[in-house]
């Protein structure tokens, strides 16, 4: 999916184009005082056209406003319902309340959007997809509180700090990702740096003195048995990156959700297209990119990544699914 749709579902906005969030950002959402509940509300002032599926038409009185978020299943699926921690594969259409434009969709382009299951997601999103079905309809009105409020709207898109967001969202499959890498362990040869797992399979990453390869290393640590990965599919990975010459981790989704982005089409650095691709479901992979590899010469400021940086990464391959 590609960063500017999977930004419009989280509650701070992602940096990095190949992965990775502002850890510094302060606009997260609080902490929940209740759980989230399942859509049981009925929106008579909303009504929603066209088949599941296609992109919907949306029609309601101008302006529209919620004071409480609410939450309508219009069509039940038949598939497995969606929990805590799975990924839903799902196309949607967001449209502001206030003046009925279209703030943001999947439908207009060829892959869906995927998304985890977690307290990162806004919680407008995270209510309309959890409990979910595959087959489903549903739709949420959202306060700002549950939306964009807490980030300041996003006036260049014109939604205002205050808008109520109506978001309409066509359930097409439920996953559920490994928790991480599960497979043989494999001993790397000497001279690249060394990676040690914590309890729960999060890598801490020592980096060799010394000049940094000048090609791209692809290692596994562990080989999964899973399906082997290829060209076009969708991932769900944990990963952390550090830096060659200082082993400071620059990014890392072991702080919240795995993340989900294509592979093998330029969607991500060139290191991580030519070094997951090939590899098996269940693996964990040690890559070491040169900057040719990773963000060439213009870095990646925002991450603290200057151009001539090899960057080290290591991927837990958690589930692999073709759009």
């Amino acid at each position: 999916m590609p960063r500017a749709l999977l930004a419009l579902f989280t509650a701070a906005a992602l940096v990095v184009s190949a992965c990775g969030a502002d850890e510094d950002d302060p606009t997260t959402e609080p902490e929940e005082e209740e759980p989230i509940g399942g859509c049981d509300d009925q929106i008579d002032e909303l009504t929603v056209t066209g088949p599941a599926g296609d992109k919907p038409t949306i029609e309601f009185q101008k302006p529209f406003s919620v004071d409480e978020s609410r939450c309508q299943i219009l069509t039940e699926g038949d598939g497995e319902a969606a929990g805590e921690g799975d990924t839903v594969v799902f196309d949607f259409v967001f449209v502001i309340g206030r003046d009925g434009k279209e703030y943001g969709t999947s439908y207009s382009i060829e892959e869906s959007a995927s998304v985890t299951l977690d307290d990162q997601l806004l919680r407008g999103v995270r209510r309309g997809l959890t409990g979910s079905k595959a087959g489903s309809r549903v739709i949420v009105a959202m306060t700002p509180e549950d939306g964009y409020g807490l980030r300041g709207g996003d006036p260049a898109q014109g939604l205002a700090e205050d808008d109520t967001l109506i978001f309409v969202a066509d359930v097409h499959e439920i996953r559920r990702p490994l928790e991480r890498a599960e497979g043989d362990a494999v001993t790397p040869p000497a001279g690249l740096p060394t990676v040690v797992l914590g309890a729960d399979g999060e890598p801490a990453i020592t980096v060799t003195p010394g000049e940094p390869p000048a090609q791209l290393v692809v290692q596994p640590l562990i080989e999964g048995d899973g399906a082997v990965v290829k060209a076009g599919q969708t991932l769900t990975v944990h990963y952390t990156g550090v830096l060659y010459g200082t082993g400071e981790v620059f990014d890392t989704s072991w702080d919240g959700a795995p993340a989900n982005f294509p592979i093998g089409t330029g969607g991500v650095i060139a290191g991580w297209d030519k070094g997951l691709v090939g590899q098996k479901v269940g693996s964990q992979i040690l890559l070491v990119v040169p900057p040719g590899e990773g963000y060439g010469a213009g870095g990646q400021p925002d991450a603290g990544i200057s151009g001539t940086d090899t960057l080290v990464f290591v991927v837990d391959i958690l589930d692999a699914r073709t759009p």
